[in-house]
């Protein structure tokens, strides 16, 4: 997600595929299970929303479909658009299915086998797989005029999530073994280092295509959800790029880091954040880079990542409380502010961006971070506003209760990191995973990261 209405999240694209009517029909809701505990809440929250990954799936390629709307209206006929990143969270989500006995590890198998194989036939440009594909083709399928070619964030998102199923079945039995050999060829095609632009800067460009070149010409900088799209830069063993381009491009050789920390609520952030300079950024910052990226230890002369994505989240949640806008709703058991759909399309959502819209994934994707608050929300969508919000992948996108705004739809990259986020604070699964990768170990040394 990116670029117009924030400058790495929202853009034309996902406006002109939202347009809602007020009050849709809610279609196929699931009955509501009474006085479930936190642990069998968690659960079911977590199975619902795997679904989309697993019923909800584009049928040719296995993978995940950018949007899933159950009121079956589609403004550009866009049902059958494959993600790249969403795909990236929705394998990992397959490898909690499978840990949960939501599907049997062979079921698991077959998907991910599915997903591979589709994904070695696809659209590809230097290795780098572009933001949307056709599912029924494979050819990539422009997310705007210019976008056309290879996304190098999507594709990192893509990337975390099939090493921590390379990770997953490298010891398993010859059939797994081949298909970790299959993910990890994948993995090394990438040229990360293609995406330092024609004259080899130490940056990061964020798109290249075929017809447009390097037209869009947007270099990443931190801080947003892209640290992961460098850390996996650095860490490539066939086209990885050096330490001067994390320091120089990313961190803006040291420009990251805010002369004073913000301070709101009796939380720092240390970083300058891209957008949300008042409070910090839409929650989604938090998440993406780390479903297996494990902050937990995480730190580098720039920050503290663990304090940094927790003092956010707490952020959030306590502008949420304060509820200076006097939006309806909001309090300690509704929160959470991210880029999501809206009341006029698609929003970067965030407390300098507030349109009195909640989006379930925010507080659910943070459980690592707040637990305590995460579950009074969890609680509260489920017992209070239940069908209004509860469906066939779990809950819907977003909801305004100041403008009675209730919309029946799914998008993959917000119901993704709710089942690993929450998988991650019940063990550490694809955390674990992830960093076991030896690859990611040697290139966060590189930087100059402390994970242990």
């Amino acid at each position: 997600m990116r670029l117009t209405l924030l400058f790495s999240c929202c853009t034309m694209s996902l406006l002109l595929s939202c347009s809602q009517p007020e009050k849709p029909v809610q279609a196929n809701q699931p009955v509501l299970q009474k006085a479930l505990s936190d642990e069998a809440l968690t659960t079911l929250v977590q199975k619902q929303t795997f679904q989309y990954f697993w019923d909800g799936a584009e049928p040719i390629s296995g993978l995940a479909r950018e949007r899933f709307h159950s009121d079956n209206e589609y403004p550009v006929h866009d049902k059958d658009i494959v993600t790249s990143g969403g795909s990236g969270f929705g394998v990992m989500a397959i490898l909690v299915g499978i840990e949960r006995g939501f599907i049997t590890r062979q079921e698991g198998f077959e998907r991910l086998k599915k997903n591979v194989d589709w994904l070695e036939k696809c659209d590809r440009f230097h290795g780098v797989w572009p933001h949307w594909w056709t599912g029924a083709t494979g050819k990539v399928y422009p997310f705007s005029k210019k976008d056309d070619g290879g996304d190098l964030v999507e594709t990192s998102y893509l990337v975390q999530g099939l090493l921590c199923v390379r990770q997953y079945f490298k010891d398993g039995n010859e059939e797994e073994k081949a298909l970790a050999g299959r993910i990890d060829a994948l993995w090394k095609a990438v040229e990360w280092d293609w995406h330092r632009g024609p004259n080899k800067e130490n940056v990061i460009y964020w798109h290249w295509s075929p017809n447009f070149g390097w037209e869009m010409n947007f270099k990443i900088h931190g801080w947003n959800e892209c640290l992961i799209t460098y850390v996996l830069a650095a860490c490539s063993p066939t086209h990885g790029v050096p330490a001067e381009v994390y320091h120089e491009g990313w961190a803006q050789n040291g420009a990251i880091v805010l002369d004073k920390p913000l301070e709101k609520y009796g939380y720092n952030l240390a970083l300058r954040h891209q957008a949300g300079p008042n409070y910090g950024g839409p929650l989604f910052w938090a998440h993406y880079s780390f479903l297996g990226l494990d902050p937990r230890h995480l730190k580098d002369k720039y920050a503290n990542y663990w304090e940094q994505n927790k003092n956010q989240v707490l952020i959030d949640f306590e502008y949420c409380v304060e509820n200076s806008k006097n939006c309806k709703g909001y309090g300690k058991n509704c929160w959470g502010l991210t880029s999501s759909y809206s009341m006029k399309g698609y929003a970067g959502h965030m407390p300098d961006e507030d349109l009195c819209v909640i989006s379930p994934t925010a507080a659910l994707s943070s459980f690592p971070y707040t637990p305590e608050q995460s579950t009074a929300a969890m609680r509260h969508f489920y017992e209070d506003l239940g069908n209004k919000l509860w469906g066939e992948y779990g809950f819907y996108d977003a909801f305004s209760e100041q403008n009675d705004w209730w919309i029946p739809r799914y998008l993959a990259i917000d119901q993704g990191p709710v089942v690993v986020m929450m998988e991650n604070y019940k063990s550490g699964l694809l955390w674990n995973l992830f960093m076991s990768c030896p690859e990611v170990q040697a290139g966060l040394t590189k930087l100059g990261f402390e994970y242990k």
